[in-house]
């Protein structure tokens, strides 16, 4: 797996924390958060399953300027 490490949650300690990477390899965003409260899962499942393979996870507003350089690298990665 080729996982580039992009940014974690600015407004943290550096530990625990929301983090954002990109799999060149698979073409893919990887997110870590912190898992969806109950009451917030109910309101995602109004719009269809959630199945087991796959997680709700909740990021800061913070991390936007993370989430586009994210964005930037996968774009820059696909270009052969």
């Amino acid at each position: 797996m080729t996982l580039r490490f992009v940014a974690k949650d600015p407004g943290t300690d550096g530990a625990n924390c929301p983090t954002v990477w990109v799999d060149e390899a698979r073409q893919e965003l990887v997110f870590q958060g912190w898992k969806a409260e109950a009451d917030m899962r109910a309101d995602c499942l109004t719009t269809g399953p959630i199945p087991d393979s796959e997680e709700i996870v909740r990021l800061p507003m913070r991390m936007v300027a993370a989430i586009r350089e994210a964005c930037d690298v996968a774009d820059r990665s696909t270009v052969q």
